[in-house]
């Protein structure tokens, strides 16, 4: 594996698909899905360039920090988010970006209250109903982005969603759509309110091209730059 290689690689498509969307390729984040990474390996993106660090456990979030893997990089948190553990994630990381209910939405709020932060976050956006997958319905996005307004404690910073896994190119840009024009539509309902919604986090390894023709501002990349993950019994920190 060639880590800098691939991160000048992925970098070079975004900064085309920007271009060819017309937008500024410096509009598109690059984060580094770390799923199951050692700190040396994070370590090693970071030095090649990777400036956001995404974790989808809090176990290895944890693990992590402790370790101080993430030196020079902002940390986001990108995987399901349990109610009972939000105290290990919250004023630890810059962005949350599965906040999938309004239950988790308070949890974050009052612990973000209790230690003193104000904590940034994505509302997560379940586009297709897919049961197996959490995350507001399309159409109960806006009560939360108001109630988000409402809370002490959090900022809400825009929006975020996985589509259900493609077959094709193509195939999820409709859903990459809609969550653009529901942040859109979210946002002028809100004007009234202080909001600074300036993130959709759309797009991973198989799909990111139509997430950034779409208006993504953060791409997730895991396995496009890492390789295939190493089973959990077979990782070593």
């Amino acid at each position: 594996m060639d880590l800098r290689e691939n991160i000048k690689k992925i970098r070079a498509g975004l900064d085309k698909a920007a271009l060819d969307a017309g937008r500024d390729p410096a509009s598109v984040t690059l984060l580094a899905a770390t799923k199951t990474q050692t700190s040396d390996t994070i370590r090693a993106a970071i030095a090649a360039g990777i400036t956001v660090c995404g974790e989808n456990r809090v176990q290895e979030l944890t693990a992590h920090l402790e370790d101080n893997a993430y030196e020079g990089a902002a940390i986001h948190f990108i995987g399901h988010l349990q109610t009972n553990k939000v105290k290990y994630v919250v004023g630890k990381v810059d962005l949350i970006h599965s906040v999938s209910s309004e239950k988790l939405l308070r949890a974050i709020a009052a612990q973000a209250v209790k230690v003193g932060v104000t904590q940034d976050i994505l509302l997560e956006i379940n586009l297709a109903g897919e049961e197996s997958k959490s995350g507001f319905p399309p159409d109960e996005a806006l009560p939360a982005a108001r109630l988000s307004a409402e809370l002490d404690g959090v900022c809400l910073r825009g929006l975020m969603c996985i589509p259900p896994a493609a077959e094709k190119v193509g195939d999820n840009l409709p859903y990459f759509q809609k969550l653009s024009q529901l942040a859109v539509d979210i946002t002028r309902e809100m004007m009234d309110n202080s909001i600074d919604m300036d993130v959709l986090s759309m797009g991973m390894s198989g799909d990111w091209p139509d997430a950034v023709a779409a208006g993504s501002t953060c791409i997730r990349v895991g396995s496009a730059l890492f390789g295939p993950r190493p089973p959990m019994s077979l990782r070593k920190d």
